[in-house]
């Protein structure tokens, strides 16, 4: 049996966590069917379990009590080994999210077995070989699982979310775990809330206008900005525009920031290191601008734009605004 921690924070993280439920199924049909079960940690969002039937889940296991009422790696750790012991599941896995990759490593830990970390495939199930990026992506590792569960988080936009042919019962079975004291040492005391992007959230975003070194500056992204709005977009940003203070953390993109898998991705002024490379590699259409035309970004676009991006960009939106009604 195949176990799934879904993530409820947030829209996004149970849409990673979807992801990984559509992964789990494949890896249950080259298994033989076997079911396919969901663990949630603390208040189950209403509708979430219809959609988890929706997606073939059989049984969604929902841990209850006080000790939930706040995220605790630890204490969510607790609630998934002990839905994997009742359930004998070999398999526990989870999208692979900051807070997917934490509570896993605590399950693995607990377990005493290896945790693998944003796998995108698996090669085979005996042995159980899964398939994994490194190297900001750069690279691909296979590794064999061989202890029981096998545990691993799922690369974000590894696979599409889609439901199942064939709806599974989804019934919930509430169960109240018993959590340690040290299991609360560490948990969430407060939470701030990051402004949304101009075109929505930026990992569910149609379309992102990037900007890196090339906006030359605080003042460089009138242009881009003006992109993203005509575009019904968001902007995004390369790590060393928010090390240098020009635009807040939340809109990076990139192996430290957020995992991006828009229509369209127009990177402006960004060379295309390995780790934003790692964040943006799903996307499904990218228009690179930037003067250099051998920058990694500009080689492993679909399209490029070989130019200035204060004199490209502009002249997009000047014909965006003269084409709309």
């Amino acid at each position: 049996m195949i176990l799934v921690w879904v993530e409820t924070d947030s829209e996004e993280s149970t849409e990673v966590s979807l992801e990984a439920v559509t992964f789990a199924r494949s890896l249950s049909a080259a298994g033989g069917g076997v079911p396919v079960d969901a663990v949630v940690v603390g208040d189950l969002p209403a509708g979430l379990g219809d959609q988890l039937a929706a997606y073939g889940v059989r049984d969604v296991h929902v841990a209850t009590g006080e000790a939930f009422s706040a995220y605790s790696a630890a204490a969510s750790a607790a609630a998934v080994q002990a839905a994997q012991q009742a359930t004998g599941a070999v398999v526990v896995m989870a999208g692979g999210t900051n807070r997917g990759c934490e509570v896993l490593a605590h399950v693995a830990a607990r377990a005493g077995v290896a945790m693998a970390a944003n796998v995108v495939g698996f090669e085979g199930l005996a042995p159980f070989v899964v398939t994994r990026q490194v190297v900001g992506g750069a690279v691909l590792e296979q590794m064999l699982l061989d202890e029981r569960p096998a545990v691993f988080a799922v690369a974000g936009h590894a696979v599409e979310a889609v439901p199942a042919e064939t709806a599974g019962p989804g019934t919930l079975r509430p169960f109240a775990p018993e959590i340690a004291p040290a299991d609360l040492v560490t948990r969430v005391v407060a939470t701030d809330e990051r402004p949304a992007g101009e075109g929505g959230t930026l990992k569910s975003a149609r379309v992102v206008v990037g900007a890196g070194r090339g906006a030359g500056g605080p003042d460089g992204f009138a242009g881009v900005l003006e992109l993203a709005e005509l575009l019904d977009g968001s902007l995004g940003v390369s790590r060393v525009v928010t090390s240098l203070g020009w635009r807040p953390h939340h809109e990076q993109v990139g192996q430290t920031g957020t995992r991006i898998s828009p229509e369209l991705y127009i990177p402006c002024g960004i060379s295309g290191a390995i780790q934003h490379w790692a964040g943006c590699a799903s996307s499904k259409v990218i228009l690179a601008i930037n003067t250099d035309a051998e920058a990694p970004m500009v080689t492993k676009a679909t399209y490029a734009v070989i130019g200035d991006m204060h004199e490209v960009v502009p002249a997009i939106n000047e014909e965006l605004r003269r084409r709309r009604p």
